[in-house]
């Protein structure tokens, strides 16, 4: 029965599982799929779209990354990225990159035009001032564009840049120009000279108000030139003066000169001198003078008789009794005129005050032309007052049948006012240039304006009723505002809405009487004062309280990570604030777009920053790569093994440096690049470590050779060697690389001893110092053993022992510095003495361990 349950069991194993032969199927089926697309995204390179409608509709993420480097353009970049923001992370951020970078460049190269355009308008513009310019530049400096922009930057900013030499040099000629006028008028010379001096300014300043940059002159320029030339001309003119006075004056008296002296009269000669334009103090003025006083003294004295005053004193009284009273006559003659005038002109009314005033006025006895003159200016004003009085009933007939027909034209009630207002007004004018109207006339014209006035007057009275209770409804709301002043409540949203009611309450009401609504206007302010000033005061407090939000988002930094954080928090706090207690809506509106713009610079410019830091990480990137392609290329050049190890270093060295000295990479690069340049710096440090090495051995193996050399002579030292063998042993020493100095220079000491020996009589001596070195090289030997950690042998095991609770006492007293492994074997190396054969195996096998140390 086992045995057939075991053959039953075998052979159901030996069948296949359909559930594995589906999954290696479906594997498999996989498999070939992805290498399909994986092909068919390779094919896609150089068609963009292609490459996008591939991305979008492949299944497989590597297939989907290999087309995805095909995309370049901004609208398929933003497709892609669409479609796969959560679908594909290594693909939407590879859009999202190249989106970012291409929005950077456009906005690069838009501020870059901006620019260009800001350039030109200055260019253009007729007032260019240099801090334009200076803060276009600055524009500029940020600004990382194309050749071509930097190209029609640079013509635009030379062209700037004349213009603004050109104002310099116009200004300062014009400053020039206003000297010279001012000198003119303080120096000397003659009225030709100045004249065309400043004839010659003129001129050239005509040319600088002509000039394209006259704009940018200041204006107080131009009025000192003009204030400069005013003198001027003023000095020119007083020369011209003078010039014309002297030449009036020779001429007079060189004619009187010219003529006899005994017809010249000395009175006649100084009047006419006297009316002469006088001429200023000068030797030339002095000299005329003394040449026409020479003149005077040469006339002869008049020698006419006076005339009887028998003759003069009728004369006198006759002229005085024909003269009327100065005052009288002539005001009364001023209002005659005034009189005549006003006739003639038709002015009815001013003829009729100057008739008063001649009426009132005190006048001596007239002439009879003279009263023949004002009987006629009375019989016009008669003719003229009759005429007017006659003109005057029939205007006052067309006023009265102008009332008549003013209720059937259907006016409003402000015109049909206006209209009678004016009738009565017109009736009043009427009265004072025609003289007062017939009673009847009067009573119908009355009669007339009150009809017609009457629904005017009953709108006016309901229009004052509306007023009284409008004063009513204005009382009541100023009780209302007093009373909720008086509750001095804290709820301060409530307080402003109940301020913001009462405010536009007040301006519904309707009309007030002029002298009620200015006391109620009073007493309302009051009221509303009482009601706001708390709420207002709280207000500004949190007018304060937004300005310190506002100040505080402009002290965030962008590049900080938890800017976002309080920029948020800050948001939030200005939600609860303005929820609290919101401001007027202009004011509120205008702290809200302020924290607004605070906020969007704070974002644009981490944006920015962003944008700027991932381009500054790429070519860090781009640096490091240098890097490590510099050190992978690196080639060392020929010579001794120290010069090239310390090229090696100072490579290093200078490319550590310049490895720090970069920024951050991209964080997808970063271990890749890191690697690299460890993988770089490994392969160089290997070259130097096998040259040190090889360095290391060859010293080792020249020590080693080089203290052969000594033991064998220190042998023959006590073998009793030939002295002829000395000279041997030194071309023996020569032969053999040299060591380092200190090295070099004990065992040389120890060499030199040796050979020293050799050729003396100190032999035996030098042989027995030998033979008694022995112990102490033996000693030196184990106690370099035990430090270097080299296995002494089983014959030295008690000493060794022995020795090692020394080099541990040794090395626990305080004060004492512990020599080194080389330093030792430096001393080790420079004991003279005899060693046998063990000795010197011991030796050397310290020499493998420790003597690479003696570089």
């Amino acid at each position: 029965m086992f045995e057939f349950l075991f053959k039953r069991t075998a052979s159901k194993s030996s069948e296949p599982d359909p559930v594995v032969a589906e999954q290696v199927a479906a594997t498999a089926q996989s498999a070939s799929r992805r290498a399909e697309q994986v092909a068919r995204a390779q094919a896609v390179a150089g068609n963009e779209a292609a490459a996008a409608e591939f991305i979008i509709s492949s299944e497989f993420a590597d297939a989907r990354l290999i087309a995805a480097e095909h995309v370049h353009t901004l609208p398929l970049l933003e497709k892609v990225h669409a479609a796969m923001r959560n679908t594909d992370r290594r693909v939407a951020k590879l859009m999202q990159g190249r989106i970012d970078l291409i929005r950077h460049l456009t906005a690069e190269t838009q501020r870059a035009q901006a620019s260009i355009d800001t350039a030109q308008r200055l260019l253009h513009d007729e007032k260019l001032s240099p801090n334009q310019v200076a803060e276009l530049d600055r524009l500029w400096q940020v600004i990382k564009s194309t050749p071509e922009l930097a190209a029609a930057f640079g013509t635009a900013r030379a062209a700037l840049a004349a213009r603004l030499e050109a104002q310099v040099a116009l200004q300062r000629a014009v400053i020039d120009a206003v000297a010279a006028v001012r000198s003119l008028a303080a120096a000397g010379g003659t009225a030709a000279e100045l004249a065309q001096a400043l004839e010659r300014l003129d001129l050239e300043h005509a040319q600088h108000t002509q000039s394209p940059e006259r704009a940018s002159l200041p204006k107080h320029l131009l009025t000192d030139f003009s204030v400069a030339r005013t003198q001027a001309h003023s000095a020119l003119q007083g020369l011209q003066q003078h010039q014309a006075a002297f030449d009036a004056r020779q001429a007079a008296l060189q004619q009187w000169q010219a003529q006899d002296s005994a017809a010249l009269d000395a009175d006649t000669l100084r009047r006419a001198w006297s009316a002469l334009p006088r001429l200023p103090e000068s030797p030339l003025s002095d000299s005329l003078q003394q040449q026409f006083a020479a003149l005077l003294a040469s006339v002869p004295a008049p020698t006419a008789a006076p005339a009887p005053a028998a003759e003069a004193a009728p004369r006198k009284v006759k002229e005085a009794r024909a003269l009327p009273p100065k005052e009288a006559g002539e005001q009364f003659f001023k209002a005659l005129d005034g009189m005549e005038a006003a006739l003639q002109e038709g002015l009815l009314h001013v003829a009729s005050e100057h008739d008063k005033t001649l009426r009132d006025s005190k006048h001596g006895r007239l002439t009879p032309a003279q009263a023949d003159r004002l009987a006629h200016v009375r019989a016009q004003f008669k003719q003229l007052a009759d005429w007017a009085r006659w003109g005057g009933n029939v205007s006052r007939e067309e006023l009265v049948k102008a009332g008549e027909e003013l209720p059937a034209q259907g006016l409003s009630m402000s015109e049909l006012a206006k209209k009678v207002g004016s009738l009565r007004e017109r009736w009043k004018s009427l009265d004072t240039l025609s003289g007062p109207a017939p009673k009847s006339l009067w009573e119908r014209f009355d009669a007339a304006c009150s009809v017609a006035y009457a629904p005017a007057a009953q709108h006016f009275k309901q229009l004052a009723e509306e007023r009284q209770g409008n004063a009513a409804k204005a009382q009541e709301l100023i009780n209302e505002t007093a009373a909720l002043a008086a509750q001095q409540s804290t709820d301060w949203k409530q307080v402003a809405a109940a301020s913001q009611r009462v405010r536009q309450a007040w301006t519904r009401l309707g009309t007030i009487d002029r002298k009620e609504k200015k006391r109620l206007d009073a007493e309302f302010g009051a009221a509303l004062d009482a009601l706001s000033k708390p709420l207002e005061t709280q207000r500004q407090i949190e007018t304060a309280r937004r300005e310190q939000l506002i100040v505080e988002v402009g002290l965030l930094k962008p590049s900080e990570r938890n800017t976002v954080d309080m920029l948020r928090a800050l948001q939030d706090k200005w939600q609860e604030l303005a929820k609290a207690l919101p401001l007027e809506r202009r004011a509120e509106q205008a702290l809200w777009q302020r924290f607004r713009a605070a906020c969007d610079d704070i974002f644009a410019k981490r944006k920015e920053t962003a944008h700027a830091a991932d381009h500054e990480r790429r070519e860090h990137l781009h640096a490091r790569e240098a890097l490590c392609a510099s050190l992978e290329t690196a080639v060392i050049p020929d010579g001794d093994d120290k010069a090239r190890t310390a090229a090696i270093h100072q490579l290093l060295r200078d490319t550590r440096a310049a490895w720090n000295a970069t920024g951050p990479v991209p964080r997808a690069s970063e271990g890749k690049i890191e690697q690299r340049y460890q993988a770089a710096v490994a392969s160089v440090q290997g070259q130097a470590d096998a040259i040190t090495e090889r360095a290391g051995a060859a010293q080792a193996n020249a020590l080693r050779d080089k203290l052969r050399l000594c033991q064998a002579l220190e042998t023959a030292v006590n073998d009793g060697g030939e002295q002829a063998q000395a000279q041997a042993w030194g071309e023996r020493w020569s032969a053999l690389p040299p060591l380092d100095a200190h090295y070099e220079r004990s065992l040389h000491q120890r060499f030199a001893a040796a050979q020293a020996a050799l050729d003396s009589d100190s032999r035996a001596a030098y042989a027995r110092q030998l033979q008694a070195n022995l112990p102490r090289l033996q000693e030196e030997v184990l106690r370099l053993e035990i430090v270097a950690g080299v296995d002494s042998g089983a014959e030295y095991a008690r000493d060794r022992l022995k020795m090692q609770v020394e080099v541990l006492q040794s090395s626990l007293k305080s004060g004492q510095k512990p020599l080194t492994q080389v330093s030792q074997l430096m001393q080790l190396c420079a004991i003279p003495a005899l060693s046998d054969v063990r000795t010197a195996s011991r030796i050397e096998a310290l020499l493998r361990r420790i003597g690479a140390g003696a570089k």
